[in-house]
């Protein structure tokens, strides 16, 4: 149900205060739009493509060396629209913009703080890195990748990477040998970089064996940079073709002595706007993982928007995320160089030794701007943590979560135990766009359950399968109009007809994203989980997220997954439940579940089977694999059970007997 009055709404200071206030005060000024409102302001946007997003690129001070002959052919092409066409710039430039004693980034761990690098020496130690990536003949086009936790060293080596028009990829170092294998053969890198170790959870987790199997099998990797993290001897002498992360930066060459001050200049490659800049995959679960290559240009302008106006983050700021290197926020976070805040990397469990360290490192670090997953809140509320009582966060303005809907119930736990006064913004997107759909807008109330607006620049629409329009109805998030931080193309496919495929076959010509979701009356968002993991049963489509809502309020429940079983000629819903240690699902509890459920949601969405299961697999970016589990289930293969963190827990719903009955 979508709520009536707002959770939320900001003060008039803050409002006549934030960056999209200015904004739009800066468009009318120039005659481009009278818009007054969010809404006006979004439709012209969409409207005149042409004049938004220039307008967006002055706003922010893109720095590029070359004007542009044209801002888009042909926006309604899709895929296919050209950007921007003539302009001539460099990721790296951009976010390198500022040389100052800022801190740039700050690094934690389990531990506590563990080193901070300012503007001025992010760019030296940026330089070096160029310089020794040169030395081993990389240039524009070559592929670059990182097996990393998330380290300063991982946005040195993809800022040395970019700067040189070279090609950035990474993953974190809980991927198995197969899974970076999948990724990384398909892209053939010419560097790889990565740690000797990591730490998870208090237990100190060593790479090396693991990245020797995975260097010996690719062999179009020339040099491996070791950075010692684990903070031991690394014996790097048996994997191949392996330097050390301090001897790399002195030259290419281990035994060299450090460069001559003469080539401690950057120099940054000057190149198209499309020009690819980062390499994501898709979870990989149905195959090998699709390569979507992300343009340099649309990459920044849309990361631009996102973080200026749409998050309201300002030089001085101080932005986290948690995240690893292995799922797009981290490279939407690491953007924010170029507004001149201070991003804030933590690696590591967030709930091990003491359950509030990512609060704690809030309030030290005086984190303006808090993001994290839906996940995290839901576990946060439900291992009882009141940082409102506990912390100080007078200098907290936002907090973001993504990765999969928000429940209603996370948006009274945030501000009833976090802060009351912030900015609560659910944003949904996807490493398909680098970006998101939907986001926050600080000038707007928040409204419980609701993603607040659609993104500026974004035709966003929600169509029935006929591909006619809704508003307040589910169906399919679609966008109809192209936006620049489409990907360029997949790796590896000449025709583009992966890429059709991949968001063009459904609705010729429109992107449908594979959500299920609502569009509000006031502009507004709820998502019902993956359009392609949606229920039938009764031939009635039922979200995920719906039900998922109401099982994980419960206190016995610690996760939960659902999906469709193909039954008796029709669709049963099944649920499965992870319980709190030392609790065990009896009738009576099954019988709880199940009311609950009926009462809050509708009879439809009562599962015929509720199972007790001792672990949920999970994709490396941390979402859960209903898919996966279903095609155990129907005795279907896994395609790339190595895509998941935990593909072990696939056994546990295999052969289940509670299923044949």
């Amino acid at each position: 149900m979508v709520a009536e009055q707002p959770i939320w709404r900001p003060s008039g200071k803050r409002v006549q205060e934030a960056n999209l206030t200015a904004y739009a005060l800066r468009v009318r000024q120039l005659g481009l739009t009278t818009a007054e409102s969010y809404s006006d302001l979004h439709r012209w946007s969409v409207d005149h493509p042409e004049e938004f997003w220039p307008s967006l690129w002055d706003y922010s001070g893109v720095v590029s060396s070359a004007p542009w002959a044209e801002v888009v052919d042909d926006p309604d092409r899709l895929p296919g629209a050209t950007w921007f066409r003539g302009a001539r710039l460099n990721f790296a430039e951009n976010l390198l913009r500022f040389r100052d004693d800022t801190e740039a980034l700050v690094s934690w761990s389990e531990t506590g703080r563990l080193r901070s690098l300012s503007y001025r020496q992010l760019h030296q130690e940026v330089t070096a890195a160029a310089a020794a990536l040169k030395d081993l003949g990389v240039g524009v086009g070559d592929r670059v990748a990182g097996f990393l936790p998330n380290i300063p060293e991982a946005v040195v080596a993809m800022l040395a990477t970019a700067s040189l028009g070279a090609v950035w990829s990474s993953c974190s170092p809980d991927f198995g040998v197969q899974g970076v294998l999948d990724r990384f053969g398909q892209i053939a890198p010419k560097v790889l970089f990565t740690a000797d170790g990591y730490t998870w959870a208090g237990k100190p987790i060593d790479s090396l064996e693991k990245i020797a199997g995975i260097v010996q099998q690719l062999p179009s990797v020339t040099r491996l940079v070791v950075v010692p993290f684990a903070q031991q001897d690394p014996a790097i002498s048996e994997v191949p073709k392996a330097v050390l992360y301090g001897d790399f930066l002195a030259g290419s060459d281990a035994e060299s002595t450090p460069r001559p001050s003469s080539f401690q200049q950057l120099d940054f490659q000057q190149l198209p706007f499309d020009h690819p800049l980062y390499i994501m995959y898709s979870s990989g679960t149905t195959g090998l993982p699709k390569c979507m290559v992300h343009g340099a240009g649309g990459t920044l302008l849309q990361h631009l928007k996102e973080l200026v106006l749409h998050t309201d983050l300002r030089r001085g700021d101080r932005i986290f995320y948690y995240s690893t290197c292995g799922w797009m926020m981290w490279n939407w976070l690491v953007s924010s160089l170029a507004v001149g805040a201070t991003v804030v990397l933590y690696d590591g469990s967030p709930f091990h030794h003491r359950k509030e360290i990512l609060f704690d490192m809030a309030q030290a670090e005086q984190v303006t701007h808090f993001g994290t997953s839906a996940k995290y809140i839901a576990l946060a509320e439900k291992e009882g943590l009141a940082p409102a009582e506990s912390h100080d966060l007078s200098a907290l303005r936002a907090i973001l979560s993504t990765g999969s809907p928000l429940a209603p119930e996370s948006y009274d736990y945030v501000y009833s135990q976090i802060k009351e006064d912030l900015c609560l913004s659910s944003i949904a997107g996807g490493t398909d766009l680098i970006s998101c759909f939907a986001l926050g807008n600080p000038t707007a109330p928040v409204y419980r359950g609701e993603l607040q607006v659609c993104g500026l620049g974004m035709k966003v629409e929600v169509f029935d399968p006929q591909g006619n329009a809704l508003v307040g109805e589910k169906g399919e998030l679609v966008c109809t109009r192209a936006f620049p931080s489409m990907p360029v193309g997949f790796w590896n496919d000449p025709d583009g007809e992966r890429y059709r495929q991949a968001y063009f076959d459904v609705f010729p010509g429109i992107w449908r994203h594979g959500d299920w979701v609502e569009l509000t009356e006031r502009g507004g968002m709820v998502f019902h989980g993956r359009s392609d993991s949606t229920l039938n049963p009764g031939g009635v489509r039922i979200g995920t997220a719906e039900i998922y809502r109401q099982v994980e309020q419960l206190e016995e429940v610690v996760e939960s997954l659902v999906i469709g079983q193909q039954w008796q000629g029709d669709v049963r819903v099944v649920l499965f439940v992870r319980l709190r240690p030392g609790r065990t699902l009896d009738e009576s509890l099954t019988d709880f579940i199940r009311r609950h459920i009926r009462r809050n949601a509708t009879p439809r969405h009562v599962p015929a089977k509720v199972i007790q299961i001792a672990d949920i697999p999970r994709t490396l970016s941390g979402k859960i694999s209903e898919l996966a589990v279903s095609n155990i289930v129907h005795q279907r293969p896994v395609k790339n059970a190595d895509a998941l963190a935990n593909p072990q827990a696939l056994e546990l719903f295999r052969d289940l007997p509670q299923l044949s009955v």
